[in-house]
């Protein structure tokens, strides 16, 4: 999952303050189809549970400020237009305990499921999916790339490309 991976469709972006990770989240979520996986990659402060915020919202989760970062339980369930499942892979020791909550109910099931630290588990990650690089610039910037895994994920960051150059 690193940078030189990237390749035809990634989307790659650089948002100024919490609001506007939080707006572009949003926009997000809400073209998300059920069945999606997006996989978060960054640094401790890079905006991965921020972002999650918004793709939450997006995704028609009510209070979006009760989405956090599962970090002690691994995943957390939200309900929206279908089922958001959030996991935090940060504490992570070895595969066997993401197996043990139900990993493949994630990957293959009806909901969208967002992954943080995701390059932790990168040879278990479904094969369609939709890859997040969130690099912390400063306190408040943040460059964020989407690279797709697969033919869904082209056409869902090229629509999010479209919403949000022409919310600029």
């Amino acid at each position: 999952m690193n940078g030189e991976k990237r390749g035809k469709g990634t989307f790659e972006t650089t948002t100024e303050s919490p609001e506007e990770t939080l707006r572009l989240g949003r926009l997000l979520g809400e073209i998300l189809p059920p069945g999606s996986f997006v996989a978060l990659v960054g640094i401790l402060g890079a905006g991965k549970t921020l972002l999650a915020k918004g793709i939450a919202g997006g995704l028609g989760v009510g209070n979006e400020r009760e989405v956090t970062s599962p970090s002690f339980v691994l995943v957390n369930e939200y309900r929206g237009r279908f089922p958001v499942f959030h996991l935090d892979l940060y504490r992570l020791e070895n595969f066997a305990a993401v197996e043990e909550i139900g990993w493949d109910e994630f990957v293959c099931g009806p909901g969208v499921t967002l992954v943080e630290w995701a390059d932790k588990v990168e040879e278990d990650l479904p094969e369609e999916r939709i890859e997040v690089h969130l690099q912390w610039l400063s306190e408040e910037e943040r460059k964020i790339v989407f690279s797709p895994r697969g033919t869904p994920g082209k056409k869902i960051i090229a629509e999010l490309e479209h919403r949000w150059k022409k919310e600029a």
